[in-house]
């Protein structure tokens, strides 16, 4: 699944750019439609209970993913984000928050770690 993993930036850029609509995707008109996607997501879960059946809808998920990860480009582009460096930037927040022998096998906040765990 992630061997050959890249989000295809320039590819989902030159879309964009074919159809001339960089002049419509202002970072809150792009944080709208990421939104509005993540809660298409989101719906292939609604009133499904525990019981969920992932695979019975894995293509309408992918079509959602795709189009969070998609605007999640666009709109990195927009606020002229490198992906990778505030990825890896995040990444090493949330280490230092989550350190591994408070947070391995623990679902806890790290606000809620104690001094002592």
């Amino acid at each position: 699944m992630f061997s050959e993993y890249a989000l295809p930036a320039a590819d989902i850029l030159a879309f964009r750019d074919a159809r001339n609509w960089k002049q419509f995707h202002t970072p809150k008109d792009l944080s709208i439609s990421l939104t509005l996607e993540a809660a298409e997501l989101l719906e292939c879960f609604q009133w499904s209970g525990s019981d969920v059946d992932v695979k019975q809808k894995q293509a309408q998920m992918e079509d959602e993913l795709a189009d969070i990860l998609i605007y999640s480009v666009l709109f990195a582009d927009a606020i002229d984000a490198d992906i990778p460096t505030i990825i890896k930037n995040k990444l090493k927040k949330n280490g230092e928050k989550y350190n591994v022998s408070d947070s391995f096998g623990n679902a806890k906040k790290y606000t809620e770690f104690s001094e002592t765990e």
